[in-house]
């Protein structure tokens, strides 16, 4: 296990850099970000990604079911001394929210959730007219798409590809590598839950938003702040090979409007 996943602060911050670097102009492609701007982020965790937006002078609300990071989003926006708002709730019991944002961020959220047919049916209830979503996720089938990285054996934290040995094989790997009951759910669920290329755009054509625009990343921006390795995105030649893809895109960036 990485000190980012026992340290938060640290984690919040290298969030923010990340967002501040490339998510916010990437998005600036697509739809203007300033004073004005209302951000939701869902699932936004320790509300690291929403710091960039919030010196901006952005209005930025964080909504994530887990309370404890809630309230560590709360701490370190109070540090930092910027405005933000967070709230322990799932999304869509929040029907007053509908309709009131100009950008939703969903970072690495998507290949957590169960139902994303009916997750991205909805998500779209809460942009204005002219908003746009930015969502962000690993491909299921990179070398780290199971968030293997988060094992706190040492080994098994930097063994690629193991996620996609059949189940059984995969929870066996585990239990001999020692990780506790905790960790052995939280892996084990994202390889029920992780998802494809080719899935996520299929799920968006049944609901009431289009993609305005995909960027596939060989090597994800994050980790530029992480490891100290340099972008880049996936070449053309590669990202327009359906299946084949999945195994060398670290990162999909999606824009997508109503």
């Amino acid at each position: 296990m990485q000190q980012r996943h026992t340290d938060r602060g640290l984690y919040f911050h290298e969030l923010a850099t990340t967002c501040k670097n490339y998510f916010i102009p990437y998005i600036q492609k697509w739809h203007n970000v300033d004073a004005e701007t209302a951000v939701l982020e869902i699932g936004c965790g320790e509300g690291g990604n929403l710091l960039p937006f919030a010196e901006i002078g952005c209005s930025t609300t964080g909504v994530d079911i887990a309370a404890r990071r809630i309230k560590e989003a709360q701490h370190f926006f109070n540090a930092c001394k910027a405005e933000g708002k967070f709230i322990a709730e799932d999304i869509f019991k929040l029907k007053d929210l509908e309709n009131s944002y100009d950008l939703i961020i969903c970072h690495d959220v998507i290949e957590h959730i169960d139902d994303k047919d009916l997750f991205m049916s909805k998500i779209g209830n809460y942009l204005k007219a002219d908003g746009v979503v930015f969502m962000s996720f690993p491909a299921w089938q990179m070398p780290f798409g199971g968030h293997q990285q988060i094992s706190k054996n040492k080994i098994l934290s930097h063994l690629p590809f193991v996620h996609l040995l059949p189940t059984s094989f995969y929870k066996a790997l585990i239990k001999l590598f020692g990780e506790d009951e905790g960790n052995t759910k939280e892996l084990l669920a994202i390889k029920r839950t992780g998802i494809t290329i080719e899935r996520f755009e299929k799920i968006i054509n049944h609901t009431n938003l289009s993609i305005k625009h995909r960027e596939l990343w060989f090597i994800n921006p994050h980790y530029k702040t992480k490891f100290g390795l340099t972008p880049r995105k996936l070449p053309r030649l590669f990202s327009n090979i359906p299946y084949f893809r999945n195994y060398l895109t670290s990162s999909c960036f999606y824009i997508l409007s109503r």
